[in-house]
């Protein structure tokens, strides 16, 4: 078993020393290189090659954006996770980092050092096995799976919750149990994987439709961890005479959404806007919903209307894709389409199954392009996928689906 190798980038010793024990706590990954700005990241990535770089942004002699500037220029591959207070200071030097090619974002929140690696801490280990475990198999690793991290990671909130009400030792004792059975049920299905001896389940159902697929009124797309980029490469090639209107559910945390629905709207033919409650529900426009509220259809007379809540959460989201595709499972039935794309655990999954059940159309995201073959591996296997689709035909095979069935 091969460990997902971290390069941590940050002007505080005291950070990287944080960070670094954070990683080298979780089995499976080793933290191959420190650095305390841009440049000297340079020169420690030609020394090493990590599968994954955690970058702070506000540092001297190179910051950050001037880094990711570099990488871009260098053709360089390795992913980016940018851990800064960046975000509290203005979300478009966020999204700034998003368009230079990061992957993905984690705000350190306020407080004291120690404190923030331990409130971010989970999100550290999910997206450094997310997006540096899938650099590392395309690569030739074999190294856990997305998981087994989230097991650990569910493991340490639980641990969390339940420190100081019961015996911390027994917890611990079955903690470790749990994580090294894991660890064991991991290693052999990569072992198997790695002989081309995992095979797919013969039992996926196979879901019969009320009624046949009818003319395309509405697309509506669930996307999680690997979303930003990959919704910006949809954005930039999708058909500029979409007609439909388009509804997106990416789980991103409130204040990043409008900026990033801005920056979507710079490179798209379409325009693209973070939803509000009560939007007309218009063709050719694209709604982001906003972070920390669902977002669902409404039929109001002859028009639908955009309604957003911030009813719980569901499946460990706000947003949800399911509240999504429930409601245009109920109120478009199959006069829709629905995509499914790369994001950890099943969100979406179910409703996409009753969109499916509606006799709507259904795309999902295949397992080669998808950081985290998660949500739509669920769907897969619910039967509510009618064909998986890599990032790069994404937006042709949406773009044919749209035109191909067109409301006359």
């Amino acid at each position: 078993m091969d460990d997902i190798s971290v390069l941590v980038c940050d002007d505080s010793a005291l950070m990287r020393n944080l960070v670094g024990r954070a990683v080298e706590s979780v089995p499976g990954m080793h933290v191959v290189g420190r650095a305390g700005d841009g440049k000297a990241l340079i020169d420690r990535l030609s020394q090493t090659e990590p599968d994954v770089i955690i970058l702070d942004i506000e540092m001297p002699v190179m910051s950050g954006i001037e880094f990711l500037k570099y990488r871009k220029e260098n053709r360089i591959k390795i992913p980016v996770i940018i851990l800064s207070s960046v975000a509290e200071k203005g979300t478009a030097v966020a999204v700034q980092c998003l368009e230079l090619g990061a992957s993905d974002i984690i705000t350190k929140p306020r407080g004291s050092v120690s404190a923030d690696i331990t409130q971010i801490s989970d999100q550290l280990i999910e997206k450094i096995s997310s997006y540096g475990g899938h650099y590392a198999r395309l690569h030739g690793k074999t190294v856990y799976h997305d998981d087994f991290y989230a097991k650990i990671a569910a493991d340490r909130a639980i641990k969390r919750k339940l420190h100081g009400v019961v015996d911390e030792e027994k917890i611990n004792a079955l903690l470790d149990e749990e994580i090294a059975h894991k660890a064991e049920e991991a290693r052999k299905a990569s072992e198997a994987l790695k002989a081309g001896l995992a095979t797919k389940s013969k039992n996926t159902p196979v879901i019969t439709p009320l009624r046949e697929g009818g003319k395309i009124d509405i697309i509506a797309i669930g996307i999680s961890t690997g979303g930003p980029n990959a919704l910006r490469d949809i954005f930039k090639m999708i058909d500029p005479r979409l007609k439909q209107p388009v509804l997106v559910v990416q789980h991103m945390p409130s204040g990043f959404t409008k900026e990033f629905a801005s920056s979507l709207n710079r490179i798209c033919a379409l325009e693209v806007k973070e939803a509000a409650d009560g939007d007309k529900i218009e063709g050719g426009h694209v709604y982001i919903a906003p972070g920390n509220f669902h977002m669902f259809v409404e039929q109001d007379g002859p028009k639908y209307v955009i309604r957003l809540s911030q009813e719980p959460q569901r499946n460990g989201h706000r947003p949800s894709v399911d509240v999504m595709f429930e409601s245009i499972a109920k109120v478009y039935r199959n006069h829709a389409l629905g995509v499914i794309m790369t994001g950890m655990g099943k969100d979406g999954a179910v409703q996409l199954a009753e969109m499916r059940k509606q006799g709507a159309w259904t795309l999902g995201q295949d397992e080669k392009s998808s950081i985290v073959y998660g949500m739509p591996r669920v769907a897969n296997e619910l039967g509510a996928v009618q064909r998986q689709v890599s990032l790069e035909q994404m937006a042709d095979e949406i773009s044919r689906l749209a035109r191909e069935h067109l409301a006359g």
